[in-house]
């Protein structure tokens, strides 16, 4: 499969601290994975240099085929992103928002009644933003982030704060929408539930660096744990999480 996101040795500090520390990390298309980690783990800030607002001190990063940051401006016309905390505009209705941004793209006139009915929500395109609950803007957001097509779709905390049902067409349409567009998908949240059912990868960082990567239940398991709630435990209650791998060599040195 082709690579949508390659990082090699990449490394950024702040104030001399790495907050991301020689990270390597391959997603390939069709893929939807999910970036976990407990809080100031440095998956916000891998974030940031993926969508190539901040720049890597180290390392290299190519997103959709294009180095950062020098090919930037072509890269990110092949990315979506969205996020359940960012705002809509009050005043305009769902379609001319959605419109708007369409042609942002360079899309004289996006099939925007096909983008909503994917997620279930064809009936919001005259609503207007002050008219929306939190997880129908949630929604729109993420249907504004794939009228261009992306094939990276890249969504911070998507389903936060979102009932059930509404956690479930979130869910359904994007895996629907990486089957059949093979539109590569890179999630962060703190939803485990959410994650081990919309992804087929996870990735956890820890302090900076990758600890784990495989499926869910691959990642649970080498932990020892039942689950990644468990594995999310775990890493957040410690400063340098070990590597099962790095555990198990410890435990069987010899004494002295």
């Amino acid at each position: 499969m082709d690579e949508v996101v390659s990082l090699a040795s990449v490394t950024k500090r702040f104030g001399g601290v790495a907050a991301v520390d020689a990270i390597d990390l391959v997603v390939r298309a069709g893929e939807r994975v999910g970036l976990l980690g407990p809080n100031g783990a440095g998956k916000t800030t891998t974030l940031l240099m993926l969508l190539g607002v901040v720049a890597p001190d180290e390392g290299s990063i190519d997103v959709a085929g294009h180095r950062l940051p020098k090919g930037r401006s072509a890269a990110m016309a092949q990315v979506g992103f969205a996020a359940g905390y960012l705002p809509l505009p009050e005043r305009l209705k769902v379609d001319e928002y959605l419109r708007f941004y369409g042609q942002l793209y360079g899309l004289p006139d996006p099939d925007i009644e096909a983008a909503l009915g994917r997620f279930g929500v064809a009936n919001l395109a005259r609503a207007r933003g002050t008219d929306l609950s939190s997880g129908q803007r949630t929604l729109v957001g993420i249907v504004k982030a794939i009228l261009h097509g992306p094939r990276l779709l890249v969504l911070d905390e998507p389903t936060a704060s979102l009932d059930p049902d509404v956690a479930l067409r979130v869910r359904t349409g994007l895996q629907a929408l990486c089957r059949d567009e093979g539109t590569t998908l890179l999630v962060t949240s703190h939803n485990m539930v959410e994650v081990e059912r919309m992804c087929d990868r996870v990735v956890f960082i820890a302090s900076g660096r990758i600890v784990a990567d495989g499926t869910p239940a691959d990642v649970a398991s080498a932990f020892g744990g039942a689950d990644l709630e468990s594995v999310f435990l775990r890493l957040a209650g410690r400063e340098e999480p070990e590597h099962p791998h790095e555990r198990n060599q410890q435990t069987e040195r010899p004494a002295g």
